[in-house]
């Protein structure tokens, strides 16, 4: 029973010393404290796939708002297009004229166009959901396994860690702390053996992760393009055949209002040029009295002498 309790109690010291050595590494992952160049160097390879790995994570999302963004603006577009379109033909209607009959003819590409551009929705909307749901199984199971890979990666350079504080306080010829050194040596080897299966499964996913989403959006935007193809041509034959039946009309000379005057500030001027005429006026009146008084003097001058 005393041997048994001895067990006991030395795997219960065991556990706990691991779970220390655990809290310390982590400890210096979040701190950002400096680790052994030798140990990060040796993982250069998986912080590589790693990079790829959060860069696939991060370039989803933003495709899904890009794509969300595109969406609204194609829906806008188009209806602001159609908008333009009924407003050209009903006033093109209205219109006897040959000006009326090209609003008209205009006015119907116009909505022609805007309803075609809506069908880049579906492609659009297709697009999007297989991004999203290769975002919520794809990318989830491989963070899952990354998560598991950080974990294990922590334990092994706590074990790492542990290692190397035993092996300063070794001392060859003492039985118990080699018994310890052995201990902690079998630690380092099976947290070892489970970090390196981990690191494996890692980069093998995110290789994988890699070519799944290249052959996801090669496939999809396929249609996405050939839809785009379609639109442009349909709607670039319609303008070219407006064009054509446009040739030969006379075309019409426009004057533009580069500024808009204010009734009130017309009104001030009027009133600033009668104020300043009447001044010029008053000017000249009082010139004309000066002379003929200096006339009179220069004439009395005369008579006197």
């Amino acid at each position: 029973r005393a041997g048994v309790k001895c067990c006991q109690d030395s795997s219960v010291v065991n556990k706990f010393q691991q779970k220390y050595w655990k809290t310390k590494q982590t400890l210096i992952k979040v701190t950002g404290k400096k680790e052994d160049e030798h140990v990060v160097a040796s993982d250069a390879d998986l912080d590589a796939k790693l990079e790829v790995f959060h860069s696939i994570q991060r370039t989803c999302m933003e495709l899904l708002k890009v794509i969300e963004q595109y969406q609204r603006r194609i829906c806008f577009l188009s209806q602001e297009e159609n908008e333009l379109g009924r407003f050209l033909r009903s006033q093109g209607s209205q219109d006897k004229t040959r000006a009326g009959k090209i609003m008209q003819a205009t006015g119907k590409a116009l909505c022609f166009s805007s309803q075609q551009r809506l069908a880049l929705r579906n492609p659009l909307c297709r697009l999007y959901q297989e991004v999203e749901t290769f975002r919520y199984r794809a990318i989830s199971d491989t963070w899952l396994t990354v998560n598991r890979m950080e974990q294990s990666r922590t334990e092994y350079r706590g074990a790492l860690l542990w290692m190397k504080d035993v092996s300063q306080e070794l001392d060859p010829d003492t039985h118990k702390q080699m018994e310890k050194f052995r201990k902690v040596q079998a630690q380092v080897r099976t947290t070892k053996t489970s970090f390196d299966k981990l690191k494996t499964d890692v980069c093998q996913k995110v290789d994988l992760l890699g070519a799944s989403r290249c052959n996801l959006l090669s496939h999809v935007l396929t249609t996405y393009q050939t839809t785009l193809l379609h639109f442009w041509e349909k709607t670039s034959h319609t303008m070219a055949a407006i064009h054509e039946s446009f040739k030969g009309c006379q075309h019409y000379e426009f004057s533009t209002l580069k500024t808009l005057q204010d009734p009130m500030d017309k009104l001030a001027k009027k009133k600033g040029k009668k104020k300043s005429k009447a001044e010029t006026e008053d000017g000249k009146k009082a010139e004309t009295t000066d002379d003929q008084c200096v006339k009179k003097k220069k004439k009395n001058l005369l008579i006197s002498s």
